[in-house]
């Protein structure tokens, strides 16, 4: 996972790319795997949830997101998360620059 977190102005720009085969169901019939894709992405600046989202089978092969929050500050610490359909878990903390 490829992560930054920048002051702009007012707010704190995130941009992530998640590094996921993102296996659709269709595509897991095809090639006779099991179907696996990133279900829950969240983000937690200083432990407080900031970014809270639901994801299904739509998302690309290694999903690139961008959004922005205020509440923080230059210093403080962001984590980013997700969870697939399997189960597994990623994560990944950086210090708003």
């Amino acid at each position: 996972m490829k992560l930054k977190a920048k002051v702009k102005g007012d707010y704190i720009q995130v941009k992530a790319m998640l590094k996921h085969p993102m296996l659709t169901y269709d595509q897991a019939k095809k090639k006779g795997k099991e179907a696996n894709f990133i279900t829950h992405i969240s983000g937690k600046a200083n432990g407080k949830v900031v970014f809270d989202m639901s994801t299904s089978q739509f998302l690309s092969k290694n999903p690139l997101i961008k959004f922005k929050f205020k509440g923080a500050k230059k210093g403080d610490e962001f984590e980013l998360s997700w969870v697939d359909l399997k189960g597994n878990t990623k994560s990944k903390k950086v210090k708003i620059k």
